[in-house]
C-alpha cells in the first residue's frame, strides 16, 4: 500500500482592478459563479425560507417577515446589478461592496454608523486534494444578516440544521449570535484540515524512517506552504474576533461576546496547533537533510576505506612497473642502484603475496577500529 500523499494543488486567484482605479469600483473575479439568495426569516416561532437570483426576494420577505430575524445567504458574486441594488436598497458604503468582490481580503472586522462588516478565510482540501482559499463576508444589520460566498458550496449545514430545529439561542438572540455561528462553523473547519495535516505528518514520520527519499522533502514543504496560509489566515481572525469581543456596538449584544470568547479560545487552539506543526515540518526537513549527508558521509568513508587500503598496493605496482632494467640489454654489464629484484625467480607471485598480505593487516586493524561495525 502506498503511504504517500497526495500532491496538494493550491488554488491561485488574480487580483482584479486597476491601478488608480475609483475606490469602491466594483470588480467581479472572472471565475465568479452566478449568485443564489436563500432568505432565513426566523425568530422563536417559526422558520420561513424563501430563494430568489436578485433583489426583489429580499426586499418582499423583508415585507412578509416584519417581525422576524433575516439571515440573507448569497452564494456567488457574479452580478454587478445584485450589488448595486444592495447598496441603494439596503444603504452600504461602496467601499464594503467593493471588498466584498475583491476576494483577497484579510478577516476583519469593520464597524459603521448602522451596520458592521465582517470577513473571515473558508480553507479546506477539496476531494481532488486541492486546498481551497474562499473569502466569507457578513453585513450585520439590525435585524439582518447577509453572507457572501464565493461558490455553490455549501459550509454550514449544521448551522442551518440548528437552525431548523430551533433549540438554543440561534433563533432569539439576533444577528450577532448568527455570525458568531457561522464563524465558529469556519473555525472548526480548521481543525478538520489541520487534523488532515497531522495524519499527513504521521505519514511523512514514518516514511522518513522506513526509506528516506526526496519525495519526503517535498511532501513536507507543501503541508509547510499549506501552514503559512492557514496561519495567514487564523492570525487576524483571532484580532477580529477580540474587536468583536471589545466592541461597544449594540450588534454584537453581551450575551453573544460570551460565545465569541469561546470562538477566541478556539482561535488560539488553532494557532498553537498551526505553530506546532510547522516546527514538526521544520523538524521533518532537519532530519531528512541529516539522514542525506550522514549517508553521504558513511559512503565517503566506504572509498576513503578503499582508497586507503589499494593506497600502498599501487605504490609497490607503480614502483615495480618503473622501467629500469637491473642488467644492459647489450652489454650484460650490471647496472648499479637499478631493481634488484626485476629477475627475481617467481618474484611476480611475491609481489602480489605482499600486496595481499599488506591489504588483509589493512583489514584487520580497521576492523578492529571499528570501522566496518559503523558502515
Amino acid at each position: 500500500m502506498d503511504n504517500r500523499i497526495k500532491r496538494v494543488r493550491y488554488k491561485n486567484k488574480k487580483h482584479i482592478g486597476k491601478v488608480g482605479e475609483r475606490p469602491g469600483s466594483i470588480n467581479i473575479p472572472e471565475d465568479a459563479v452566478k449568485p443564489h439568495i436563500t432568505i432565513y426569516s426566523y425568530n422563536e416561532q417559526e422558520l420561513v425560507t424563501d430563494t430568489g437570483k436578485n433583489i426583489t426576494v429580499i426586499l418582499d420577505q423583508f415585507k412578509k417577515c416584519t417581525n422576524h430575524t433575516h439571515w440573507i445567504q448569497i452564494k456567488g458574486l457574479a452580478d454587478e446589478k445584485l450589488f448595486e441594488d444592495i447598496e441603494t436598497h439596503l444603504n452600504i458604503n461602496p467601499l464594503v461592496l467593493e471588498d466584498i468582490t475583491n476576494t483577497h481580503q484579510r478577516p476583519k472586522f469593520d464597524e459603521y454608523d448602522d451596520y458592521a462588516f465582517v470577513v473571515s478565510r473558508v480553507i479546506h482540501f477539496t476531494d481532488e486534494n486541492e486546498l481551497i482559499n474562499n473569502q466569507f463576508s457578513a453585513l450585520i444589520k439590525e435585524n439582518t444578516i447577509i453572507t457572501f460566498e464565493e461558490t455553490h458550496d455549501e459550509y454550514f449545514e449544521a448551522v442551518k440544521a440548528r437552525l431548523a430545529a430551533g433549540k438554543g439561542a440561534i433563533r432569539t438572540a439576533g444577528p450577532g449570535y448568527m455570525c458568531y455561528a457561522l464563524t465558529d462553523t469556519i473555525l472548526d473547519r480548521y481543525f478538520v484540515l489541520l487534523a488532515q495535516i497531522g495524519d499527513s505528518l504521521d505519514t511523512v514520520e514514518d516514511r522518513l524512517y522506513q526509506s528516506a527519499d526526496k519525495s519526503i522533502m517535498y511532501d513536507t514543504q507543501q503541508l509547510k506552504r499549506t501552514l503559512i496560509i492557514l496561519r495567514r489566515a487564523s492570525w487576524p481572525e483571532r484580532d477580529k474576533i477580540n474587536e468583536m469581543i471589545r466592541t461597544d456596538n449594540p450588534l454584537i449584544k453581551p450575551e453573544v461576546k460570551i460565545f465569541l470568547r469561546d470562538a477566541y479560545d478556539h482561535c488560539i487552539q488553532i494557532m498553537d496547533l498551526i505553530e506546532n506543526y510547522k516546527e514538526i515540518t521544520s523538524s521533518i526537513l532537519d532530519l531528512y537533510l541529516s539522514m542525506v549527508s550522514n549517508r553521504m558521509n558513511e559512503i565517503m568513508k566506504v572509498l576513503t576505506i578503499i582508497s586507503v587500503i589499494f593506497i600502498p598496493l599501487t605504490f609497490i605496482a607503480g614502483v615495480y612497473g618503473m622501467n629500469f632494467a637491473r642488467v644492459d640489454p647489450v652489454t650484460n654489464k650490471v647496472m648499479p642502484d637499478n631493481l634488484p629484484e626485476l629477475y627475481a625467480p617467481h618474484g611476480y607471485f611475491y609481489a602480489l603475496g605482499a600486496m595481499l598480505l599488506i591489504a588483509i593487516l589493512q583489514v584487520i586493524a580497521f576492523w578492529k577500529k571499528g570501522w566496518f561495525s559503523k558502515l
